[in-house]
């Protein structure tokens, strides 16, 4: 488990709060099923890795409490975010696009 997120009870699918946004995301670095990576730094900045190839945005959270990013020079998206649990330990988030439905898993390495 990730020591920062400790102090959050959540079942698998539970939706992240507005409140626990950032905690979630900051965590550490998130891995992908296709081999990318990502880790969400404090001061909104993330940066994308896949194979060996960096992407720098940005992230925040909306007026709405939701999770949003922004990739230079236009692509903006916003999220809702569910945690991933295994054997009560949480493990990653589900990162599911609003509008498209469209979702991808992220989990802590």
């Amino acid at each position: 488990m990730v020591d920062s997120l400790k102090h959050i009870r959540a079942s698998s699918g539970d939706p992240v709060a507005p409140d626990d946004i950032a905690a979630a995301v900051t965590a550490g670095r998130l891995s992908y099923a296709d081999g990318a990576s990502q880790v969400f730094e404090s001061t909104g900045t993330t940066t994308y890795t896949e194979q060996d190839r960096e992407s720098r945005g940005e992230w925040y959270v909306d007026d709405s409490g939701r999770f949003c990013s922004f990739w230079p020079p236009s692509y903006r998206a916003c999220y809702d975010l569910r945690w991933v649990v295994e054997d009560g330990t949480i493990v990653g988030l589900t990162f599911i696009e609003l509008g498209r439905g469209s979702s991808f898993e992220g989990r802590y390495q």
